[in-house]
C-alpha cells in the first residue's frame, strides 16, 4: 500500500480514477484502517454517518481498537428522485442547501420547505433510534474520525463537519473510501485531514461504482452494528 499525502489529503495513487476497487463496505473499511494506522489505540473516536458510513466506520474502529459512535445526518432528496439530493440536515438542526443546483432546478420554495421538514423528521427519528437519550461524546482535544461510504457532492459530509465543529470538535479527520476529486479538495480545506484511497475525476461520479458489491444499508443493520460496540 503506497500512501501519498499532500496538504492534509491522503490517498492511494494506485487506486486513482479506477472503479470496482473494493469488494464491499467491509473491504473499504479495511483499506482505510490501514491508512489510519497511526491513530491505533489513540484517544481518537470513529464516527459513522448512517446508514452507509456505519459498516465502513465499524471496521475501522474495530481494527484500530477505537470507540465507535454515529453522527446522524441525512441528505434532502428531490421529490422525483430519492437518490439525488440538494442539501442535508444534521443532528443539531444544521441545514445546508446546494443553491447552485436549486437555481438550475427552479424547485418551488414550498417543495424545498417540505423537503427540509421531512428530512429533519427523519434525522430526529434516527437520533431516537440510534442514540436514545445518549448525547454526543466530548470531542474536545481528541481526533474525531468522521466516516461515510463515499463523497459525491459532499453536502452531507459538509453539514456533518459543520455540526461537529459546533459541538466542540477541534480536530476532524474525514475518512471515505471514494470521492470526486473536486469535492475531496474542497473538503480538505475545511478539516484537519481527509483520507480517501480512491479519488476519481470526470463529470460523472457515482459512489457505488467504487464497489463490486453495493446495496442499501437498512436501519436494522445499523442497530446491529451499534449493539456490538455497546460496553
Amino acid at each position: 500500500m503506497k500512501v501519498q499525502s499532500t496538504s492534509g489529503l491522503v490517498d492511494l495513487p494506485e487506486l486513482r480514477n479506477r472503479v470496482r476497487v473494493f469488494r464491499d463496505r467491509v473491504h473499504a473499511g479495511q483499506v482505510l484502517a490501514g491508512m489510519l494506522r497511526p491513530y491505533r489505540k489513540s484517544n481518537a473516536i470513529v464516527l459513522g454517518i448512517p446508514a452507509g458510513g456505519v459498516p465502513v466506520g465499524a471496521v475501522i474502529a474495530e481494527a484500530l481498537t477505537l470507540p465507535f459512535d454515529v453522527v446522524v445526518v441525512s441528505k434532502i432528496t428531490l421529490p422525483w428522485d430519492t437518490e439525488a439530493g440538494y442539501g442535508a440536515v444534521a443532528f443539531d438542526g444544521t441545514v445546508r442547501l446546494n443553491e447552485r443546483l436549486l437555481a438550475r432546478l427552479r424547485l418551488p420554495a414550498d417543495d424545498i420547505t417540505k423537503g427540509i421538514k421531512k428530512t429533519a423528521a427523519k434525522v430526529s427519528d434516527r437520533l431516537r433510534r440510534f442514540r436514545g437519550d445518549k448525547g454526543l461524546p466530548d470531542m474536545r482535544g481528541r481526533p474525531a474520525i468522521l466516516v461515510d461510504d463515499g463523497l459525491a457532492s459532499g453536502f452531507t459530509m459538509d453539514v456533518a463537519v459543520e455540526a461537529l465543529q459546533k459541538a466542540g470538535a477541534d480536530q476532524i479527520i474525514v475518512a471515505v473510501p471514494t470521492g470526486h476529486h473536486g469535492t475531496v479538495e474542497e473538503l480538505t480545506a475545511k478539516v484537519h485531514a481527509v483520507y480517501c484511497p480512491n479519488i476519481r475525476g470526470g463529470g460523472r461520479f457515482a459512489v457505488a461504482e467504487a464497489y463490486e458489491i453495493w446495496s442499501d444499508v437498512d436501519e436494522e443493520e445499523v442497530m446491529t452494528i451499534l449493539e456490538m460496540f455497546k460496553s
